[in-house]
């Protein structure tokens, strides 16, 4: 695959609803970001400058920045930029510099050359893909890293009581209800990358990068070796069991639901369609018998890392 349909959801973002994304998405565990800055400095990666592309309000920026000696974060949408500025962060040396601009262009003001490692955090499948390639080529230095990472939710995990019927009544919902509302990158990130563009397979090709030495990672997938031997919490930093106004609130910061709420404004309240996973969710609960108190949900989280090394 090579171009992406542009995003539009998160690039319209205001700084409320990125301040709110901010606070509902998981986290990556610090064993996820050591697995990356391993294979980055040993394969001749060095640690000076690091941009972090759709970095939205900034969480995976602010756990890498400290690595380095300069950080950036850049993201498309002026109101993911002003909520990362506003929670802030720093490199090891100063402020994590946060711009407004798109993957293709990264004008973030660093020299062609001197950046040694780019990374988009479950982003990438909005990319220009070609395009993301043919920029980044330009800025890393010789044995710089782009590190392309996506997490997803896989349903509700077996550990919670009546997970077959919850997950198999919360797909018919999505199905039903937000099918439509599915651009072409969400399918990719859902697909765990599979067709994403690489620099050997976009048209026109890119050259100046290594293809033998290309790292894919799974994580959570079935039968997957590392998710096996790192366990469940390798990609997601202990936040899988939630409270299910926090489930909530997280099935929430979906693209494909802020797109079903824009296209279904008068349904609000109780005929909100993340309402309606909830709602269904507690009676399957409840009918294993669940107490209201202890209503929780773990999410299962499938996982992937792709590391491509310029020549």
């Amino acid at each position: 695959m090579s171009n992406q349909e542009p995003e539009q959801t998160f690039r319209a973002y205001t700084a409320a609803q990125g301040q709110t994304y901010d606070q509902t998405r998981f986290r990556y565990h610090p064993n996820f970001f050591k697995r990356v800055l391993d294979h980055h400095t040993s394969t001749g990666g060095e640690l000076g400058t690091v941009i972090d592309v759709g970095c939205g309000p900034g969480i995976a920026t602010r756990e890498l920045a400290p690595f380095f000696t300069h950080a950036i974060g850049a993201d498309p949408s002026e109101g993911m930029i002003v909520t990362a500025k506003k929670l802030g962060g720093s490199s090891a040396t100063k402020d994590i510099q946060y711009v407004c601009s798109s993957a293709e262009a990264l004008d973030c003001g660093a020299a062609d050359g001197t950046v040694d490692l780019i990374t988009a955090a479950t982003a990438a499948h909005w990319f220009d893909m070609p395009r993301f390639w043919a920029r980044a080529e330009q800025l890393l230095r010789p044995g710089g890293s782009v590190a392309i990472w996506s997490m997803n939710n896989g349903g509700v995990h077996a550990d919670v009581p009546n997970h077959e019927a919850i997950n198999r009544s919360v797909e018919e919902i999505r199905k039903r209800e937000l099918e439509p509302y599915y651009g072409a990158g969400n399918r990719v990130s859902r697909d765990l990358y599979i067709d994403l563009g690489l620099p050997w397979t976009v048209s026109p090709a890119v050259s100046g990068f290594e293809e033998d030495s290309f790292l894919r990672v799974e994580w959570g997938t079935e039968g997957n070796v590392d998710a096996e031997q790192e366990g469940e919490e390798f990609l997601v930093n202990g936040q899988t069991w939630v409270k299910m106004s926090f489930a909530e609130a997280l099935m929430g910061t979906g693209s494909p639901i802020t797109r079903w709420r824009e296209a279904n404004p008068d349904k609000t309240g109780e005929e909100d369609v993340v309402r309606i996973m909830r709602r269904e969710i507690e009676r399957l609960l409840r009918e294993a018998g669940v107490a209201e108190e202890d209503m929780a949900v773990k999410v299962k989280m499938t996982g992937v890392l792709l590391v491509v090394k310029k020549k």
